[in-house]
């Protein structure tokens, strides 16, 4: 998830796509509906589209998306209610439903059991968490000829191989183990497969991109914690986290670290992206940025927008409430929406991590139900195969299509299984 607020509202449109069967090279998302362009970033390169050969390649990719707020999504807007929010059907007030998945062409996918940081304040960080994993075991069993929850590379391999999109599960923030190596290992042993060191406060052990530091990176809990997650093959995520926590990470890491959803500073210069100097590490660490569709981290224009509303969030967050927080929040976007671009500024983030990283080390962590902003032609988890044609149009090779598409996540993945059996 972007952000703790970005629940809060959805400015995106969602297009109906016609539902189609999982690897038909006919599965691809129908003409989208035309929109009103309403900033200038809109108007960034020339509309993608896809051709016979980016169709069949797409859906002979094993794709991976490395974050999916879903759960959080199903639990905020329908109280968790499967019932409300069945997701066999198209569900408008999402991005996420299992028509467009199959549309997408989505192969595995993490999904994120965030809870807000505000819940370890309370003390029920750790229960939160519990019930999301909950949630997504119950969205798995409900939908069994769709999902299957994955535990390992062998397990998402022969899922996607019998049709069924592989589910994993990964925690986002630190905050939910409450300062317990019991509880990081009971949430792994729940099925949880990576942890995002922070999310947008920095904890006692380890400092956040989006908070004041308190530790200049990992104190040595945090390294404790990053060695534990080794020692069980969990992926250690470096979204949300403070370049100081980033290189302290990198330097005790035996496995490869991913960032689930983040993209390139050097082209959006948000803090919650990744710096050249820590994408030139990750040929040598085998790590994988997972780039983030969320318009505030990738169009230059709308840095600014995510700055502000970040800091108007904490600054209400010191004298409201959540619910009063919340109103304000919605106001406030409603009047300074966010510039969309279009999916070029994804596109140019690729290319930028390709160029510093190499293309071994970049993956898909699209936020998708955690975010409120999102490009044009990237507007739901349909829409994958424009990054594909996109890709292709830049001079990508079927090769680095398919690594970036999911072999590279695979390949770190696989090597975070290895090391723990070192």
């Amino acid at each position: 998830m972007a952000i703790s607020f970005l629940t809060i509202v959805r400015h995106g449109l969602i297009f109906s796509l016609a539902l189609v069967a999982l690897l038909s090279t006919s599965a691809v998302p129908a003409e989208e509906a035309e929109e009103t362009v309403t900033d200038e970033t809109m108007n960034y390169g020339e509309p993608i589209v896809l051709t016979e050969r980016a169709k069949k390649l797409h859906y002979d990719c094993l794709l991976v998306d490395g974050h999916n707020d879903m759960p959080w999504e199903i639990r905020d807007t329908f109280s968790s209610s499967l019932a409300n929010a069945d997701i066999a059907q198209r569900q408008p007030k999402m991005h996420t439903d299992i028509p467009r998945l199959r549309e997408g062409g989505v192969g595995a996918q993490f999904w994120s059991v965030w809870v807000p940081v505000s819940a370890g304040y309370r003390g029920t960080a750790l229960g939160d968490t519990i019930e999301q994993i909950k949630l997504v075991k119950a969205i798995i069993a409900r939908y069994p000829n769709d999902f299957e929850l994955a535990l390992s590379t062998d397990d998402i391999e022969r899922i996607h191989a019998e049709g069924r999109i592989a589910s994993m599960i990964g925690v986002e923030g630190g905050h939910c183990i409450e300062e317990s190596m019991s509880n990081l290992k009971n949430l792994y042993n729940m099925g949880a497969r990576y942890m995002t060191l922070t999310h947008s406060d920095t904890l006692s052990w380890a400092d956040s991109a989006t908070d004041e530091g308190k530790n200049d990176g990992l104190n040595e809990f945090g390294v404790q914690v990053v060695k534990t997650m080794n020692d069980l093959g969990m992926l250690v995520d470096l979204s949300h986290v403070s370049v100081a926590t980033m290189h302290d990470a990198l330097d005790v890491t035996k496995a490869p670290v991913i960032f689930s959803h983040s993209s390139a500073r050097a082209v959006a210069g948000t803090k919650r992206n990744v710096p050249d100097d820590v994408l030139k590490r990750l040929p040598e660490n085998g790590g994988v940025v997972m780039v983030n569709f969320y318009s505030g981290f990738l169009v230059p224009e709308a840095v600014e927008n995510y700055e502000q509303g970040m800091a108007m969030k904490r600054k209400l967050e010191a004298t409201m409430d959540e619910a009063e927080v919340k109103a304000q929040m919605q106001r406030w976007y409603a009047a300074n929406p966010m510039p969309r671009g279009t999916i070029h500024h994804l596109l140019d983030h690729i290319d930028h991590l390709v160029k510093v990283a190499g293309v071994e080390h970049v993956g898909i962590g699209s936020d998708y139900d955690g975010v409120d902003a999102l490009p044009l032609q990237l507007q739901d988890v349909s829409t994958y195969p424009y990054i594909t044609q996109g890709l292709l149009d830049r001079g990508y090779s079927d090769e680095d299509i398919r690594a970036i598409m999911g072999g590279n996540l695979m390949r770190a993945f696989r090597a975070a299984e290895k090391a723990a059996q070192q």
